[in-house]
């Protein structure tokens, strides 16, 4: 390289922490670059975007690898998990969050001020590359894309020297690198960004089963029916899935068909619990399971309760200008119990914030819904998938939802063939 980087910062295939070095949580696409740059500071990035330019090498990026760090096989691969620092200024409400940092360290650096980022559902994700790429946080209809509060990103370009690159700067180049840039424009170091006064919140999941498709369906109509009526302060998602016969799974679920709906809620609990009173008794049963509760936001990741151990998965999702009653029923036919690909399916409502104009390059801002697929990979019971097979079984299904698709959901596109899709 140059002689200024050395062992451990500066990887190559024959080193022994190569492999640990590239590892992620995304384990189906595993990455092999000819150099990985662990590195500690914005000028060591520099090195690092500085040799594969002069050689013409691909460029990639990765912190927590529960995405794609694009490709990079033959090139270098530019590791920030050590970048880890955050700050927070309770006074501006804003925070500096370094590029390997993880939404939980933000979500814990802000809480004692009474601040919030726009974090999303789980707290193991890299704060920068999820805001980068746009981020539907948990309180999205209120406050809107994680994009939309960056304040002013640290870069370091192809071609110079560090730079930050703020609205007023370089107005293009900001709306570029949020939401729709990538290392083709440099590397983000470090960002500022936008806290909101969230100290606690509502929020939670309601978990329903039956054992059938029916009373499935009639939980995702229920919900559908029940956000045309809730505020913005109020975000909710909905996911569908089989749970596997495995071990690790808790015994009354395994092998049960069910939709859990999970719920944020800025207001205090009393109301929170008059606006789900409706969506209880549209579902007509009750929840096998109801973690519903007043949080302090620190707690916020147990909404979801998000898998922790890193896995193979492959994932897409699209933004719907609507969702037609008329979609829902074939769409869980081809993701249900009956389904030859096993397959959790997420829909967010959107809408409110996450509708107004900002000066990013979030899509489709006009999207009433996000329709995700996601489907584990390899030969686990059940499974036995391949992503040829999971991107022609998810191409049958989105195609089932006909017009209402506006394009891809970048974000969430976790897999190789997905994130070429999106782009």
């Amino acid at each position: 390289m140059s002689g200024s980087l050395s062992e451990p910062t500066f990887l190559t295939p024959d080193d022994a922490g190569y492999a640990a070095e590239t590892a992620g949580f995304q384990t189906g696409f595993p990455v092999r670059p000819e150099l990985v740059v662990a590195a500690r500071s914005p000028e060591e990035v520099r090195g690092a975007v500085a040799y594969a330019a002069e050689r013409g090498l691909p460029l990639a990026v990765q912190a927590t690898g529960h995405g794609l760090a694009g490709p990079v096989d033959g090139g270098v691969l530019v590791s920030t998990r050590r970048m880890d620092g955050v700050r927070v200024d309770p006074a501006a409400r804003t925070a500096r969050i370094e590029a390997g940092a993880r939404w939980g360290q933000v979500v814990a650096a802000a809480a004692p001020h009474g601040l919030a980022p726009l974090n999303g559902s789980s707290p193991g994700v890299g704060a920068v590359s999820y805001t980068l790429r746009g981020g539907l946080g948990i309180l999205g209809r209120e406050f809107g894309w994680a994009a939309d509060r960056v304040r002013s990103l640290e870069l370091v370009p192809p071609d110079g020297e560090p730079v930050t690159v703020t609205g007023a700067s370089d107005p293009e180049l900001f709306g570029r690198l949020l939401g729709g840039g990538g290392p083709a424009l440099g590397v983000v170091t470090a960002l500022e960004t936008g806290l909101v006064p969230v100290a606690r919140l509502y929020g939670g999941s309601l978990l329903f089963t039956d054992g059938g498709a029916g009373g499935v369906e009639a939980v995702v109509r229920a919900w559908r029916e029940w956000t045309a009526g809730v505020p913005e302060a109020l975000t909710s998602s909905l996911a569908v899935m089989v749970y596997p016969e495995l071990p690790f799974v808790p015994e009354h679920l395994r092998g049960r068909y069910t939709a859990s709906v999970r719920i944020a809620y800025t207001g205090d609990a009393a109301e929170g619990e008059r606006l789900v009173a409706p969506l209880r008794a549209a579902a007509g049963r009750r929840p096998l399971e109801d973690t519903l509760r007043e949080m302090p936001s620190r707690e916020s990741h147990t909404i979801h309760s998000d898998p922790d151990q890193p896995h193979a998965y492959y994932g897409e999702g699209r933004l719907l200008g609507a969702l037609d009653p008329a979609a829902i029923g074939p769409l869980l036919e081809r993701t249900g119990p009956d389904s030859p690909l096993w397959t959790v399916v997420q829909l967010n409502h959107l809408g409110g914030a996450l509708a107004r104009p900002a000066a990013n390059s979030v899509p489709h801002r006009e999207a009433g819904y996000l329709v995700r697929l996601l489907s584990v990979l390899g030969d686990a019971p059940g499974n036995g998938t391949s992503p040829d097979q999971v991107r022609a079984r998810y191409a049958e299904v989105f195609g089932a939802l006909g017009p209402a698709v506006l394009g891809p959901a970048r974000g969430f596109a976790f897999g190789a063939g997905g994130d070429a899709v999106a782009a």
